[in-house]
């Protein structure tokens, strides 16, 4: 995994708040996140995790604070906020796939309608993507003949489709039967190999401690702590940390 020390995300006292200043979903966020990065979030339900990611691309509006992405401060009001998600693929809990339209045209609808390619090229490259997660014999089914796993490995090429340069997870297994979760993960392990620059919102621990180049600990809207996975899980310093990982592991 390279991991260069291009700063493709930098997040500066990132605030988002709710009913006035009662409800502090984010509190001043600051990281940056590298290109070939895989940063993984963690903490207690209701710590921001969520928040902070779908921030990242807007479809959460921060109250204060600025995201700058390749240089361009994607908080401005004159953000082509359409163009600014076709860079950025997100993969949710649920996995959003259009119920009537068979995977094929799951994956290529977006490629045509956004970046122009004709028919025969986006279906070329997207059976080429199903190849890669074993699902290029699914190109006709609908979603509805597909398990969790699969449609969850569906939604993540459909995002690679875009050629996004960041990949964003919000916790992406946490709907799957226990035994599809490994699947999955398999292909979010294959992406960070072949250098994809990825942040994850995810309860899966050894995904973060086999996978992650940083683990950020967040609670109460803050990051608490961040560092390697080694030293999260085998050294942790903050006592909030400590008692989290007592519960999870």
């Amino acid at each position: 995994m390279n991991v260069d020390n291009h700063v493709i995300i930098s997040v500066k006292d990132l605030k988002k708040y709710y009913n006035g200043e009662a409800i502090k979903a984010l509190d001043g966020i600051t990281t940056d996140i590298k290109k070939g990065e895989v940063v993984v979030i963690i903490g207690p339900s209701g710590s921001g995790k969520s928040t902070f990611l779908r921030s990242l691309n807007l479809l959460e509006r921060p109250t204060s604070g600025t995201i700058t992405f390749e240089g361009q401060d994607i908080t401005a009001p004159s953000t082509d906020i359409n163009l600014l998600r076709q860079n950025m693929g997100m993969v949710f809990q649920h996995f959003n796939l259009f119920p009537h339209l068979t995977i094929l045209r799951n994956m290529t609808i977006a490629p045509m309608k956004l970046h122009g390619l004709p028919k025969d090229v986006a279906e070329k490259k997207a059976l080429a993507l199903l190849a890669r997660v074993g699902l290029e014999d699914r190109a006709n089914a609908y979603p509805s003949q597909l398990s969790g796993g699969q449609k969850q490995r569906i939604a993540i090429v459909r995002a690679l489709a875009m050629d996004p340069e960041v990949m964003l997870f919000d916790e992406p297994t946490s709907a799957l039967d226990p035994e599809m979760v490994g699947e999955v993960l398999d292909v979010m392990k294959k992406l960070a190999k072949a250098g994809m620059t990825m942040v994850c919102v995810t309860h899966e621990m050894g995904f973060a401690r086999e996978v992650g180049t940083r683990v950020i600990f967040m609670d109460c809207g803050k990051i608490i702590e961040e560092n390697t996975p080694d030293e999260i899980f085998t050294n942790p310093q903050n006592d909030r940390l400590k008692s989290f990982l007592q519960k999870v592991l």
